[in-house]
């Protein structure tokens, strides 16, 4: 490098950050930068180099030029400061943990730090910009790094655990910390699968959102029901009944025992029902359900619509029909989610998710995101109930991880717990516990595998399983409603309900006929089909106890 060209080159500014900076100094500095954008290129001509990339590796690889870390050209996330095996985590630091697939040739500390990189402020090439922050601060740090265990040989995956300093995130945003956390590195090219397994949101984050309007507390005591599951069913078929037919099925279902009814996700505003006549005719099946058994009911009315006008409009029309409930579906997006949370505790209502469309990215093992994080992402965005699987229905859920996600949303605290797929201890903040929904291919013949897998603060929604009863909607709500009570009053009485559960209902089937014909039906109707998507963790003293 020529004397005179090295000179002003190692003559510029050290980094500045904007907030350092007053405004009639910014353009200077970004002039400067370009100053030494154009220096660089001179030299890098001068000997020989065609493009920057041959000296942006070179000067990558000179750790006695802090500078360097500043050459054009593309270079090796890893090099840019995206991986730092010797940071330690901040207690307010946002931590993800990712199952990421390399593609054949990727390092897997490379793939770890491109992910680091693309979820906060790398780009593909070194951009002179950074000279305008505090990069250093603001750029994830991939820290750590290793095989998930049974991961198959010709297609290893590693698990890369990654810190995001708290200030990269919007308070209060779920939206934001998506957009970030999940924006574009899902489709990054050097990795073959991407995974979102797992997060831990330091409390000075949890703090800037609302939580659940109600919680699992206000909600019992609101209803008058306690130690024991909540009853619901899904009113089918899902589409095509009237608005009148619609009102019967909730009546009996809520005469029969039921706790709730609910709309189905695809349930709005279509040809055969419009959304006002199916409000009017299932409140007045809740109306005279309550004044007929003394009991506080419900109906989950479903107000997603196509814009948030007509959600608020569908949501307001609800109260005014003293409605206490009201359900919206996962695809609505966060935005609207915490939006009508925030109606929601305004209006002193119960807030119900339907994680409809989840699948398409929670279910695969290798590439999406796990339920665990959408669980938690729930919980920050403030929904009173939430979907979350039943282990032994028809829909896809290993009984350990749906345990975990169940921990997820009504625990104070989440403890590490490998076996059932909690990487972090995640204390909650205060924030308000959300009640999981079973829901999904369940009967009446399966009550001692939900209160044993669950327990007491659950919904456990039974849609066929009620409305397919051989004597009727109200039959099947009664076979239901017995179940559980004999259930829990066996567990209550220290019995061993997860190995006699078959006989204590086969007793209580004797004095109760829609109950006998229930079991009759659907005693050997199971779903045993092999998960998709378990824990993995490598097996240890504390692990395993």
């Amino acid at each position: 490098m020529p004397a005179q060209v090295n000179r002003e080159f190692l003559s510029l500014p050290p980094v500045l950050t904007l907030q350092s900076q007053q405004p009639q100094h910014i353009s200077a500095t970004l002039a400067s930068a370009h100053r030494g954008a154009r220096l660089f290129h001179r030299h890098c001509r001068g000997n020989g180099m065609n493009d920057f990339s041959k000296a942006a590796v070179e000067a990558a690889r000179n750790p006695s030029d802090p500078r360097s870390r500043y050459a054009a050209g593309v270079m090796k996330y890893r090099e840019m400061g995206y991986w730092q095996p010797d940071y330690i985590p901040k207690d307010t630091d946002v931590i993800a943990l990712f199952r990421i697939t390399p593609q054949a040739g990727v390092e897997p500390e490379e793939a770890a730090a491109a992910v680091a990189g693309e979820s906060s402020t790398a780009t593909w090439t070194v951009v002179w910009t950074d000279r305008l922050t505090a990069c250093d601060m603001y750029r994830a740090k991939a820290y750590r790094c290793e095989p998930v265990p049974n991961s198959r040989a010709d297609e290893p995956q590693y698990f890369a655990y990654i810190a995001y300093e708290l200030d990269l995130f919007e308070e209060g945003s779920v939206a934001n910390l998506t957009a970030s956390i999940i924006g574009n590195v899902f489709g990054f090219k050097p990795l073959k699968a991407l995974r979102l397994e797992d997060m831990r949101i330091p409390v000075a984050y949890l703090k800037t959102f609302q939580g659940p309007p109600t919680g699992i507390v206000v909600e019992r005591e609101r209803l008058d029901k306690y130690g024991r599951p909540l009853l619901g069913a899904t009113v089918k078929p899902k589409l095509g009944l009237s608005g009148k037919n619609y009102g019967r099925v909730v009546y009996e279902g809520l005469k029969g025992g039921l706790d709730f009814l609910k709309d189905d996700e695809n349930i709005n505003s279509q040809a055969f029902m419009h959304w006002r006549d199916r409000y009017l005719f299932a409140m007045e099946a809740v109306n005279r359900a309550q004044a007929e058994t003394g009991e506080v009911k419900g109906h989950y009315l479903n107000v997603t619509a196509g814009t948030m006008e007509d959600i608020y409009e569908r949501a307001e029309f609800a109260k005014e029909l003293g409605s206490c409930i009201v359900m919206i579906d996962l695809v609505i997006g966060w935005t609207a989610i915490q939006s009508m949370s925030k109606w929601a505790r305004k209006n002193d209502m119960i807030l119900h998710l339907h994680r409809a469309g989840h699948g398409t990215y929670t279910r695969q093992r290798n590439h999406g995101i796990s339920f665990r994080v959408i669980a938690k992402w729930l919980r920050m965005a403030g929904v009173d109930h939430a979907h979350a699987g039943t282990a032994v229905g028809k829909l896809e859920g290993d009984p350990l991880s749906v345990q975990g996600y169940y921990n997820v949303l009504r625990e104070a605290r989440n403890e590490v717990d490998l076996s059932r797929g909690i990487f972090f201890d995640q204390p909650w903040a205060g924030l308000r516990k959300v009640m999981p929904v079973a829901s999904g291919g369940i009967h009446a013949g399966q009550m001692h595998q939900l209160l044993d897998l669950f327990g007491d603060d659950a919904i456990l929604q039974f849609g066929g399983g009620t409305i397919g009863h051989p004597q009727g909607i109200q039959a099947g709500a009664t076979a239901n409603r017995v179940a559980l009570e004999a259930m829990v009053k066996a567990r209550n009485e220290g019995r061993d309900i997860a190995n006699e559960g078959p006989d204590i209902l086969e007793a209580a089937a004797r004095s109760c006929t829609p109950l006998k014909q229930a079991l009759d039906t659907w005693r050997d109707v199971t779903f045993n089909y092999a998960s998709t998507d378990t824990p993995d963790f490598a097996v240890t003293a504390t692990a395993s106890a």
